[in-house]
């Protein structure tokens, strides 16, 4: 059985350790953050003392970091994996990054007869834990054929994008779409709530009506913006920052013109400036409620009642 590296191991990537020690793969972790490393070796895993070395341990090494900065000082540094990665194994990157520094490491790493993957994450821990995960990779099929073993040990859907790189840009399409969805439906609760409608008859009539059957809504918007409380958070406004950031970046560099994401790009650097960086994302709901002068709360709504009616009437 091949030996794991894993890179990482914040809310994602402890999860994904925990998943491949179940499926009783040996696994090397690493993580700057000691005690994440201590709860690893307590399940099963053995430590290493930096990603080179778990590098030179593993056949395959998964990261799973929070943005370019760190990926590029965990392969490229000092004592980054380029330092000590073997001919023959294989690299997955599930970092949510820039499409062109995973195509420089994949161009580095070649020389060295290393394989990479990109392989950005799209659900969160939970779906992580139950082996429920989506993953959209780029690179060499054949690498794919090889590690999909281990991928399928906390996820169940693998879909091959195309060259190195494909994997991210779906990843920060997808992630730009959502920030881009969560500004539309703000807009339009808070013109429903403040022209003197009920919050939860609009969101009825959203979520029940063509646009929400196109959009394929679901229930996250009630457990936060309508409720007014972005804590604890599932994915932080900084990270959705980072994310609108790089898939903007993108259409610079090539051209394409994105006057929506854009804007909500800046409503994001809102956010931040106000020091949201660590509530959830959808806090930016609440600049477009302060912008329209009323609040949209929705105390009312049964979650479990409303997740059963679509689960029973998918056209809803």
């Amino acid at each position: 059985m091949e030996t794991i590296g894993l890179i990482g191991l914040g809310n994602i990537g402890s999860a994904m350790a925990e998943r491949i020690l179940l499926a009783e793969y040996p696994l090397i972790v690493y993580d700057q953050r000691a005690e994440a490393v201590d709860a690893m070796v307590k399940a099963g895993a053995k430590s290493a003392a930096s990603p080179a070395e778990v590098a030179q341990a593993s056949d395959i090494i998964l990261t799973s970091l929070p943005g370019p900065i760190e990926l590029e000082e965990v392969t490229l540094g000092s004592q980054g994996i380029i330092h000590g990665i073997r001919p023959g194994s294989v690299y997955v990157d599930h970092t949510t990054s820039r499409a062109s520094l995973i195509q420089h490491v994949h161009a580095l790493f070649k020389e060295s007869g290393v394989e990479v993957l990109d392989a950005p994450i799209s659900g969160g821990r939970q779906e992580l834990l139950q082996g429920k995960q989506e993953f959209t990779i780029g690179g060499s099929r054949e690498a794919l054929d090889r590690v999909t073993p281990v991928l399928s040990t906390y996820g169940d859907q693998i879909r091959y994008a195309g060259d190195i790189g494909a994997g991210t840009i779906c990843k920060l399409v997808h992630n730009m779409l959502m920030r881009d969805l969560v500004q539309i439906i703000a807009e339009g609760m808070t013109l429903g709530v403040k022209a003197g409608v009920d919050a939860e008859v609009v969101w009825d009539g959203i979520r029940r009506g063509l646009f929400g059957k196109m959009m394929v809504l679901h229930n996250s918007m009630p457990r936060t913006s309508f409720k007014g409380v972005y804590e604890p958070t599932t994915y932080t406004m900084a990270l959705s920052r980072k994310d609108i950031g790089l898939a903007t970046e993108i259409g610079r560099d090539f051209n394409v013109p994105m006057p929506v994401s854009n804007l909500v790009e800046q409503i994001c650097i809102q956010a931040m400036n106000r020091g949201w960086e660590k509530m959830d994302s959808g806090v930016i709901f609440a600049i477009q409620e302060e912008a329209a002068g009323v609040e949209v709360r929705a105390p009312n709504i049964d979650l479990e009642k409303a997740a059963q009616y679509i689960s029973i009437h998918p056209e809803a």
